[in-house]
């Protein structure tokens, strides 16, 4: 049975949030949605936080790493911080250089949303440059050992949308970095990004380079190779195509 709680209410209207069973919990908040703690236990039944997160949630006001939280309304990069749709332009606000990255300068990632575990948000039409008033529904849910994530979002107009939850994990509860941990990805191809993290829309076949990762590796084997790709981005920041292996 999952049991939910708030566990903290603080003066700006930030809550905090407790998700528990007999198997995870999760330590939640209304700004942004920011996942905090997800503690689980490893192969050996040990119990620990695998995620990576401020000791104080005000922290996450001036997080550039969007740690945890739910990015939009358009996760990654939109070049030169405009798209054309139906005929349109909109400028929309940059924040990665001449770049919108992960919904502009105050995006879902900074919004503060109603209580409880079912967040819900209203983002006005052009909020940030985009079209359209967008309802935003975010669902958390403990099924076993599984922290369940589900979206839905509804706009009237045609606009942007690609929401994604943005946790960073490490899965030895930080005793020891993320270099360490094996990695394994069904993908032959990468798609190619240029000096910005922008999307080329070339290709690369992963065989014989650092993006190899068909068979367990570990993330910091190769990391520190002479290769164009991880020089653009400084690392692994790139789309894996995944394969589709029923």
């Amino acid at each position: 049975m999952m049991k939910v709680k708030m566990i903290e209410k603080r003066q700006n209207g930030v809550c905090l949030f407790e998700l528990q069973n007999n198997e995870i919990k999760v330590i939640t908040s209304n700004l942004g949605c920011h996942i905090l703690s997800v503690f689980t236990k490893d192969r050996d039944g040990n119990y620990g936080d695998v995620v990576l997160e401020y000791q104080d949630v005000e922290d996450c006001h001036k997080d550039d790493k969007f740690l945890g939280c739910i990015i939009g309304r358009v996760a990654n990069r939109i070049a030169n911080g405009e798209f054309q749709l139906n005929g349109k332009t909109y400028k929309l606000a940059v924040n990665s250089g001449p770049n919108t990255l992960h919904g502009g300068i105050n995006g879902f990632n900074q919004k503060i949303l109603e209580d409880g575990i079912r967040f819900i948000y209203l983002s006005p039409d052009m909020e940030e440059g985009f079209p359209g008033n967008l309802y935003l529904k975010i669902v958390y849910r403990l099924s076993g050992n599984e922290l369940k994530m589900e979206y839905e979002a509804m706009s009237d107009q045609d606009t942007l949308i690609n929401i994604a939850n943005h946790s960073y994990f490490n899965l030895s509860a930080k005793d020891s970095k993320i270099y360490d941990h094996q990695l394994m990805i069904k993908s032959d191809q990468i798609a190619c990004a240029d000096e910005n993290g922008l999307p080329t829309g070339e290709f690369l076949d992963v065989e014989n380079t650092p993006f190899d990762f068909k068979s367990f590796h570990e993330i910091g084997e190769r990391i520190h190779d002479d290769d164009e790709q991880l020089r653009f981005v400084g690392g692994y920041d790139h789309c894996f195509m995944l394969k589709d292996e029923k």
